[in-house]
């Protein structure tokens, strides 16, 4: 007996836009923070970009930054929006909502061990890459599984996309963060099995034609701390 090849799923993932915390270059994790101006314009540009694509159905992480970037691509593709706690972005624990220095000063024996990037290293109770990548990709999973053979829009964080990318490249979760993830890009992969969701197929990434004439993003690279 032979079986049926698998129908694969697609992901337009985006990363949400920005955020006075993410000017700030804050660690926001699980906090509640809404876009700025910039961020809304993002969205809104986003929204007009991506109006006509063939999108089957909108997903968004249940933080507002994630929902309000959704709203207007939502808005375009008249679809509602499903919202996911397990699209969140890594939850930094005690640290979320200071920048590196504070948190240099308050916990510097927690910083210290994050600036190992070690995949089972987490904040004081936090979440470390090891639980967050696990539950990134079961929520990757559980979406294709419902929507074989569809394109889905999913909204969320650049933690998220960072997991992706690490696990389509096979980079592994030790290190530093190395994709480009722009506040409100564009990019695609395809999930050809769903009950495998760790092959990842990159089909496009960091798309921000849309943004170009925008004020120029933070620059959120890991690897500065290590200078």
């Amino acid at each position: 007996m032979t079986t049926s090849p698998s129908v694969p799923t697609e992901f337009i993932l985006i990363r949400h836009g920005e955020t006075d915390w993410n000017r700030e270059l804050r660690f926001q994790g699980h906090v509640d923070i809404p876009l700025n101006d910039t961020g809304h314009e993002q969205a809104r540009r986003l929204g007009l970009r991506l109006a006509g694509e063939a999108v089957d159905r909108v997903y968004s992480s249940d933080l507002m930054r994630a929902q309000q970037t959704a709203t207007p691509a939502a808005q375009q593709l008249a679809l509602p929006i499903v919202t996911q706690a397990a699209l969140r972005e890594q939850h930094f624990g005690v640290v979320e909502g200071m920048k590196a220095e504070e948190i240099r000063a308050l916990h510097p024996r927690a910083w210290e061990q994050w600036l190992e990037f070690r995949e089972d290293h987490a904040m004081p109770e936090g979440e470390s890459p090891l639980q967050f990548h696990a539950r990134i990709l079961a929520a990757l999973g559980a979406l294709a599984t419902a929507h074989t053979g569809q394109r889905l829009l999913v909204v969320t964080h650049g933690g998220v996309l960072d997991m992706v990318w690490r696990t389509a490249r096979g980079l592994g979760l030790n290190g530093p963060r190395q994709s480009d993830i722009p506040n409100a890009g564009i990019n695609r992969i395809r999930l050809a099995d769903a009950s495998n969701p760790s092959q990842i197929e990159v089909l496009d990434w960091a798309d921000a034609r849309h943004l170009a004439d925008l004020p120029a993003q933070p620059n959120y690279d890991q690897r500065r701390h290590l200078k």
